[in-house]
């Protein structure tokens, strides 16, 4: 990828809990040729079976899923604050009825593993999925959980192995 530097993924000095919940990410699977975004401020990073990983989250009815569900690669892509506005697009419109690319600027770039990212990220993870499981509300021991569903509709949980780290130069 043209303009960024692979790192040492247990070099990155970022707090996840500020990437991910308050400057958000987005999340993208697919290829090139058809591939999908969405905004996330839920999710973890942290060691895993011995390795580097991350945990995404997906609703049922989100259509990035669909892509996450049929590649072995997706992405979480991080950016500087003045990309705001691209990410509150992302989170609020469907890539089944618009190009987000088009309608936000961003640049789409093939990772190393053919996934696919965007060359205005800070900071790109190159992710390839290990697990999945549905969340299952009898499992919930905070009842304040619940709130977060009143459709029912629970996410799905993919933790994926993080297999490059890229930062933009």
């Amino acid at each position: 990828m043209k303009n960024f530097t692979e790192i040492d993924v247990l070099k990155l000095n970022e707090s996840p809990f500020r990437m991910i919940g308050k400057e958000w990410m987005l999340v993208t699977a697919g290829s090139m040729a058809q591939w999908n975004t969405m905004t996330a401020s839920w999710g973890a990073m942290g060691e895993l079976w011995f390795k580097p990983v991350v945990f995404t989250f997906f609703r049922p009815q989100r259509y990035t899923l669909e892509f996450v569900e049929l590649e072995e690669f997706f992405t979480l892509s991080f950016f500087d604050e003045k990309h705001r506005t691209a990410l509150n697009f992302c989170g609020s419109n469907s890539g089944r009825d618009c190009d987000k690319a088009e309608k936000t600027g961003l640049t789409p770039v093939s990772t190393p593993n053919g996934s696919v990212a965007f060359g205005e990220a800070r900071l790109v993870l190159e992710c390839r999925k290990m697990y999945f499981q549905d969340l299952d509300p009898s499992h919930f021991l905070d009842p304040e959980i619940s709130k977060c569903y009143p459709k029912e509709d629970y996410h799905r949980m993919f933790v994926g192995e993080v297999m490059t780290a890229l930062q933009h130069t």
